[in-house]
């Protein structure tokens, strides 16, 4: 099955990776790693937002470009196969003429299903990370993988399982740690990388506690929603998002099982993260059109206020407290769709 990865780029000479509209340290480390696994100078790196200023402990994010490469021969996107979060790109016409007519190649990890209606190839398995899931393509196809490359693979293994604790992280996943360790990936040295960057100005920190004293309890406290509005939105996210500012706090309150940060625009689109002390994240995305993992997910509406989101929230969730049933894991997959 990884084979399709080596088949897809070896006729091509010019190829774009693409990350979707929500970078994180899983989509960047993965973008990075797939550019150093591909012959020099034979690739670009793309994302329709500017990358935020907290994921900038990556060495070579400021190769990522808002131009788009209508000149590419091909186009690999990852960490998503999902068309909500490629919108940005199928909304433009110039682009969604590439991305029908050119060849792609999609790498995801996630459970939740393949629904991109424009012509690609998929490797798709459920891993921990996508980052995990390039380690291994690699690995199968003996390519090699120079020190920077296993620098971004730790850090976006790290970043989607939050530092290798999260209920996703198997034996398996630690057995690539360790292999991606032996080449060259000092953990120590990447995580104060991390935290260097992870530091909060004095109006973030109280942009935090104004986030906090808004969090609202609902369902006898197992619900915890908070609403992030656009005016939050412009005046913060460059420099740090308010998602990764308030939901891991949310989920270490006491009886919080369901951890909701809800973002609304003025276009009338309403965007959800979610986390999770149960295995259900995935099923709550997906009541919205969403999905993700059983503990971590995320989705996108349009013409739902806040309050609407919330209610919808605690009609659908007494049901899913009471039995929660995780999804079952996805098997590998090569697909041309």
């Amino acid at each position: 099955m990884y084979q399709t990865f080596v088949d897809f780029i070896k006729d091509k000479r010019r190829l774009l990776i693409i990350q979707a509209e929500n970078p994180d340290g899983d989509s960047l480390g993965s973008a990075i790693a797939v550019d150093w696994l591909l012959p020099a100078s034979t690739s670009g790196l793309y994302c329709p937002v500017d990358i935020p200023k907290y994921l900038r402990y990556f060495p070579d994010w400021s190769r990522v470009t808002n131009e788009f490469d209508f000149l590419a021969d091909g186009y690999i996107i990852v960490d998503t196969a999902s068309s909500i979060l490629l919108s940005k790109l199928l909304d433009d016409p110039a682009i969604k003429n590439c991305l029908y007519h050119k060849p792609v190649l999609v790498i995801d990890h996630h459970e939740t299903p393949d629904d991109l209606d424009f012509p690609h190839q998929s490797i798709i398995e459920t891993r921990p990370a996508c980052a995990d899931l390039i380690y291994q393509i690699a690995k199968a196809n003996q390519l090699e993988i120079p020190r920077p490359a296993a620098e971004a693979l730790y850090s976006g293994i790290s970043s989607d399982t939050l530092g290798l604790v999260s209920a996703s992280v198997t034996a398996d996943t630690m057995r690539t740690v360790a292999d991606l360790i032996d080449l060259g990936a000092i953990p120590s040295v990447l995580d104060e990388r991390r935290r260097e960057f992870m530091k909060k100005s004095p109006r973030i920190l109280d942009y935090k506690a104004d986030l906090i004293k808004r969090v609202e309890y609902s369902l006898d406290g197992r619900l915890a929603t908070v609403h992030i509005p656009f005016e939050d939105i412009q005046k913060y996210s460059d420099e740090y998002n308010p998602n990764v500012l308030i939901l891991e706090e949310l989920r270490l309150v006491e009886n919080v099982e369901v951890a909701v940060a809800i973002k609304t625009y003025p276009d009338g689109k309403l965007t959800g993260k979610i986390r999770t002390s149960i295995p259900i994240a995935d099923q709550i995305a997906g009541y919205f059109g969403g999905g993700g993992h059983p503990y971590a997910a995320g989705f996108r509406t349009y013409d739902t206020s806040y309050s609407e989101a919330v209610a919808e929230l605690i009609n659908l969730l007494p049901p899913l407290l009471a039995n929660p049933e995780p999804t079952p894991d996805t098997p590998a997959q090569e697909t041309t769709a």
